[in-house]
């Protein structure tokens, strides 16, 4: 899953967002869209724009979007996604392969090393998926391992232990070879496998985790330089063996500048004291693509943007008629309009515009301003206690203003009264949520951990993800749970889209989110840099950026 600080949920980040790698199919051929081409000067330094990671950088545990796009600069993963069609390419692997969906053949190619030196060899993915899937571990990405056979045994659940210490599906067959026996046949498989749970790790994590959380030793085009300075800054620098046909980093290093609050960061980008800021408080929608020009960035990407509910620990939250009625008084367009200056588009299904299965206008009345059916379906069932509701909502992203739009929005057409609580950090609103200590309305979204319909449904609505993923709200339905599985076993990808969307439809019906907005990229640089490409999890591809 991708969480995001602005959105996603990764994602997005801040307030622009949710969060995928750099693409590449081994010969470093990219894109460079929206970015100045041409030849840039060599080596230099730059600094970014970041929010403090929720937690240690280690992949397998990173599930928003601060955390994976630094993640995205110090490794390379199996697959990585085409900038502009988002279809999956080859990176570490030479070959993925099967004859039926559910048994796998991956092949390495050759030249790939870990920053200490370490050959990047099989072992390494099938030892580094093995530790996710421990549930011992509580790894954020455990729920990515659901598919693989033997699973059950390494994640049982809550209050039992693992009865086993890797999965029967992974098998070592050589150095350069590995194969992945899944439970059933998921055609989408390939696609998944770009994501940062994949992501291999040397054999030094498993002697020192807790340090490797710290100062991560990838096999991407960028190194550690020196230990995360939290809630500060995490400098990187260039891997100089790195395979050139994967294409070396340009720049010599990068610095990832954490901020708590978007204004101060853009006001630094205006200063020239950072480069590149991939989100933009909502205070500068007006008026960037005029100060910026060409180098500002506008394009659809992956995130969705909701109001989320804790429906399994407030059960003034129970009723999809209640939560309907919310929705339908709030005013998208005048949210997108007004509070985004058109940097938002009002959403109409759970999935983006941009991913296959997403279907124009499937919430239909659900997310229809129409404040006097919203006050008659909020009566009818019931109303909150005490006509009052909070939203939480996290301050470093950039949210205050539209969170506030919405309420302001519910106490005019619903009659409630509504108040705000800021977290400082995103991290601090997720864990309060993941241990159930808060109970009010939510803002979150969602961004593409890779470019399916599935993983806007499994990871954020699904039993599994309760424990192990980003299910906040404890949603849990049944029928949901049985089309997921038929929909992963299809034969065909058009066929398992159709049964997606069915369950897509149980969503639409239940509404345990509420979907406000989809995201457009909105990003900025100066003019000391060029060749700037956001992909569609709102990621800069930094291997790519020069100096001007």
């Amino acid at each position: 899953m991708r969480l995001t600080k602005t959105m996603r949920w990764t994602a997005l980040a801040a307030c622009t967002a949710l969060a995928i790698s750099a693409c590449s199919t081994g010969g470093g051929k990219k894109s460079t869209e929206g970015a100045n081409g041409g030849s840039g000067k060599k080596g230099g330094s730059i600094s970014i724009e970041s929010g403090e990671p929720q937690h240690g950088l280690v992949p397998q545990n990173t599930a928003e979007s601060e955390g994976a796009h630094v993640l995205s600069a110090l490794f390379a993963g199996l697959v990585d996604y085409d900038h502009k069609d988002n279809s999956p390419q080859l990176r570490v692997a030479e070959s993925i392969e099967s004859p039926d969906a559910t048994v796998w053949t991956i092949k390495l190619k050759d030249g790939y090393t870990f920053h200490n030196g370490e050959k990047v060899v099989a072992q390494n993915f099938v030892d580094a998926w093995n530790w996710g899937a421990n549930q011992d571990n509580a790894a954020e990405g455990l729920p990515f391992y659901d598919k693989i056979l033997g699973s059950e045994e390494l994640a049982p659940g809550k209050d039992k232990k693992p009865s086993a210490k890797e999965l029967k599906g992974l098998k070592v067959v050589d150095d350069k070879t590995f194969t992945v026996t899944l439970k059933a046949p998921f055609s989408q498989f390939k696609t998944m496998l770009g994501y940062t749970a994949f992501y291999p790790l040397p054999k030094a994590f498993f002697t020192d985790p807790k340090a490797f959380e710290e100062a991560p030793i990838g096999d991407g085009p960028f190194q550690m330089d020196g230990k995360w300075e939290h809630n500060k800054q995490i400098k990187v620098k260039r891997y100089e063996n790195f395979p050139a046909a994967d294409g070396k980093a340009k720049l010599d290093s990068v610095t990832f500048k954490i901020y708590d609050k978007l204004e101060t960061a853009y006001n630094d980008l205006r200063a020239n004291n950072i480069q590149i800021t991939n989100k933009l408080p909502v205070s500068a929608m007006a008026t960037v693509a005029q100060e910026f020009g060409d180098r500002y960035i506008y394009k659809p990407e992956s995130g969705v943007g909701y109001l989320g509910f804790p429906i399994a620990t407030n059960p003034a939250f129970a009723k999809p008629d209640l939560r309907k009625a919310i929705s339908m008084a709030i005013d998208r367009e005048a949210i997108t309009k007004t509070i985004f200056s058109g940097t938002r588009k009002p959403a109409d299904d759970f999935i983006s515009p941009i991913i296959p299965g997403y279907r124009q206008g499937a919430l239909g009345d659900t997310v229809k301003y129409n404040p006097a059916k919203a006050k008659e379906l909020f009566t009818q069932a019931g109303g909150l206690p005490g006509n009052t509701l909070e939203i939480g909502y996290n301050a470093d992203g950039g949210h205050k203003e539209w969170i506030e739009a919405v309420g302001n929005q519910l106490k005019n057409n619903l009659g409630i009264e509504v108040t705000f609580k800021p977290f400082e950090k995103f991290g601090a609103i997720l864990n309060a949520l993941g241990a159930k200590q808060y109970q009010g309305a939510f803002r979150s979204a969602w961004s593409m951990d890779y470019p399916s319909i599935e993983d806007y449904l499994r990871p954020i609505f699904s039993k599994v993800a309760i424990e192990n993923g980003s299910n906040y709200g404890g949603y849990v339905n049944e029928d949901f749970e049985a089309l997921l599985a038929k929909a992963d076993s299809a034969k065909t990808e058009a066929e398992g889209i159709k049964l997606y969307q069915q369950a897509d439809d149980i969503l639409i019906k239940e509404v345990p989110y509420i979907p406000i907005y989809t995201y457009m990229s909105s990003a900025a640089y100066t003019k000391d840099v060029k060749n700037v490409v956001i992909d569609a999890q709102n990621r800069i591809d930094l291997a790519n950026v020069e100096l001007a």
